[in-house]
């Protein structure tokens, strides 16, 4: 198969002027961001992204310290004014040739001209056109617009007009265009201002497409220029393409073709170019030579690899390349049989069947029937090569038909990953799943499907046994019963093994079967943390149970944390009123400290209970991070509070004129009198020996 590609595909002048602008401010380490994406290619624009370029609409959205780097496009007066007023810091890439077309518009208008524009006046090169004109601006898009235009308007005529085209314009409608406003109008002066390598591209892309079986267009599905391209591609080649990268190749019908011309718009980077034409010589190719297999199938066989000679035989067998074969003998590598036309027929272990594994002695038995399909007759020697496996093929091709139209589901193994899919095999026949289709998320691995057993629909058939599935849609499908089933039935407390899908700031998403379900962070641990990340991880498998059900929005509040690790439990399990405990003091407060008992649970040891004397702060006597030991005096249930004191495990302090006093008193009390009296001193003594403590 011949590739060309076209001398001019890739950056324009004004679209790599652009684009190195960027680069040569991030390499400076400045802080950028673009007034809209810097040119029309959602892939270079992603890469942008990720380096920190940050896409405004508005000078009033840039951050101090970022350039403003304003696209190829060009803007509006007023914008630039803007950002001047606010002191932006302004890079202009806008292209020389829009910039002529400013310049164009600004003296023609302030002489009181009126502006006519060819373009497509939702272009922002068409807006930034019209933001430089002092006078009235009209847009049209082709020759009949223009005919409407110039009907509606009659004054037009007699007007002074100046005509210019947006740089990508189509070339041959501008031709169209120039011819009737140089009959209807007369004081008309028309400016060329289409872009020079935008009419080359466009005069190439014809000249191409002419000549080529299929076209493939490489670029934004958003960029002008591409989408002219195409249309000039499309005029004189029906299989016209537009593909943004090289992972769409799989899906261009490539079949009994033999030239291929490729075309690039402006705002296509080199890279996507070269991959392009890569994927399409390492992988395309060989598909394209096997549609030539006809006659010479023997010949092919022996020079294609193994897939590609499969596919190759099943586009080309002929009724007397089918036999039925009889099992002479059997070993671990090869069967012999007999086809009934003198020869020695054999089946090597691969043409048995795909699967490497497979046991030939113990699938195969001496008499066994076999169907079968004649690869390579040797005449010299008499043998002839056969193969079970692609004969089998044929019947699975007939059934890979009837499921598309059906719909049905059914079953293949990944044999390979490659460039924009997976590859499964199902009855011997080749099925593409584009990676689009391939997983339930973008996000999922194709290379974790490498070998695996997948269940997929068929939903294209193409030329050359050509077959297209979705594994997405059996997936989502299967997920949706599954979602249907647990929603009628789900309750509150119901109990899941689930899987961590993802995390966020303020919880977990955890999977219960079909349906995610959201642990709220406070959830998460009886301890408090900063991020859920401290307590599980993504993938991980969690025990969980329901909290709340709101069926209405479809979502479902997860628990996590068991009660029997709850701090609080565990506390009152284990400790009691007047239990002596080891505690660590953890914080101070003007009114005591806080110690913990256990993780979970601290206790306040008041002001007045940390010393057996009067303390005037905290500090005085305790530091953070100290052990002490002390006694649980009370314990609020409710409130969950627990009061502790150092001062009851201490012996009161008595100071030495209360004991001197306190000597006097038992020593009056040892003279005889009466009983009344003793007990009367008795509690003095009481009194006088309690008073400091109760300072």
């Amino acid at each position: 198969m011949k590739i060309t590609l076209a001398k001019t595909a890739g950056f324009c002048f004004g679209v790599d002027r652009a684009v190195k602008m960027v680069y040569d401010l991030l390499e400076k380490e400045e802080k950028v961001c673009t007034l809209g994406p810097i040119i029309h290619n959602p892939q270079l624009v992603d890469e942008l992204s990720q380096k920190g370029v940050r896409i405004v609409s508005s000078p009033e959205q840039v951050r101090e310290n970022e350039t403003l780097v304003l696209r190829s496009h060009g803007v509006e007066r007023s914008v630039i004014e803007k950002a001047e007023e606010l002191g932006v810091k302004v890079a202009d890439a806008t292209c020389v040739f829009v910039s002529k077309i400013h310049k164009i518009v600004d003296e023609q208008s302030k002489n009181g001209d009126l502006i006519l524009i060819a373009g497509d006046k939702a272009h922002q090169e068409v807006i930034g056109i019209m933001g430089h004109a002092n006078s009235e601006c009209l847009v049209f898009s082709d020759a009949e617009e223009l005919e409407k235009l110039l009907e509606n308007n009659p004054d037009l005529k007699k007007k002074t007009l100046t005509v210019v085209a947006q740089t990508t314009f189509n070339e041959k409608k501008w031709i169209l265009c120039q011819e009737i406003l140089k009959k209807v109008c007369t004081n008309a002066k028309i400016f060329g201002t289409i872009c020079n390598a935008t009419s080359v591209r466009q005069s190439e892309a014809a000249e191409l497409s002419k000549t080529h079986d299929v076209m493939v267009v490489v670029g934004g599905r958003f960029s002008s220029n591409t989408s002219k391209l195409f249309e000039v591609c499309a005029r004189h080649c029906q299989r016209t393409y537009l593909i943004e990268t090289a992972a769409e190749i799989p899906l261009i019908d490539f079949f009994g073709c033999s030239s291929v011309g490729v075309v690039a718009g402006a705002s296509t980077p080199a890279g996507i170019i070269k991959e392009v034409i890569k994927t399409m010589s390492e992988i395309l190719q060989p598909v394209d030579e096997q549609m030539e297999v006809n006659d010479t199938v023997q010949k092919s066989f022996e020079e294609m690899t193994d897939e590609e000679a499969f596919e190759a035989s099943l586009s080309s067998l002929t009724g007397d390349q089918k036999v039925c074969g009889v099992v002479l003998a059997v070993d671990s590598t090869e069967i012999q049989v007999d086809i009934g036309r003198g020869l020695a027929g054999y089946i090597t272990k691969d043409e048995y069947s795909l699967n490497p594994n497979v046991n030939l002695t113990e699938e195969v038995k001496v008499g066994d029937e076999l169907n079968l399909i004649i690869m390579k007759i040797n005449d010299q020697e008499g043998t002839a090569m056969l193969s079970k496996r692609r004969y089998d093929a044929i019947a699975g091709w007939d059934n890979i038909v009837a499921a598309k139209d059906s719909e049905e589901i059914i079953t293949g193994v990944v044999s390979d990953v490659i460039k924009g899919g997976v590859v499964v095999f199902t009855n011997n026949v080749r099925v593409f799943i584009p990676a689009s289709q391939a997983t339930a998320s973008r996000n999922d691995s194709l290379e974790d499907l490498k070998g695996k057993e997948v269940q997929f629909r068929i939903i294209e058939i193409g030329r050359g046994r050509r077959a297209i599935g979705s594994i997405r849609s059996v997936l989502r499908e299967q997920r949706k019963e599954v979602e249907e089933k647990l929603w009628a039935s789900i309750a509150v407390g119901d109990r899941f093994t689930g899987t961590v899908k993802s995390l966020t700031t303020y919880g977990a998403f955890v999977d219960i079967g079909g349906v995610d379900g959201m642990v709220h962070i406070s959830e998460l641990s009886w301890a408090r943390i900063k991020n859920p990340s401290e307590v599980v991880s993504v993938g991980d498998t969690v025990e969980v149970y329901v909290k709340a059900i709101d069926t209405e929005k479809k979502k479902i509040s997860l628990g996590y944390k068991k009660e029997e690790d709850n701090p609080w439990t565990i506390f009152t399990t284990n400790y009691n009123v007047d239990d002596v405990v080891t505690v660590k003091i953890v914080s101070m407060t003007t009114y005591g400290a806080f110690a913990r008992i256990i993780p979970g649970v601290d206790g306040l040891i008041h002001i007045s209970q940390i010393a057996n004397k009067h303390v005037v702060k905290p500090q005085d006597e305790l530091t953070v991070g100290q052990e002490v030991e002390a006694k649980i005096i009370s314990v609020d249930t409710e409130k969950k509070r627990v009061s502790l004191s150092i001062r009851a495990l201490l012996e009161p302090e008595v100071k030495e004129e209360d004991a001197a006093a306190a000597d006097e008193v038992v020593a009056v009390a040892e003279e005889p009198v009466a009983e009344v009296a003793a007990e009367e001193v008795a509690e003095e003594v009481a009194e006088t020996v309690e008073a400091p403590a109760a300072e």
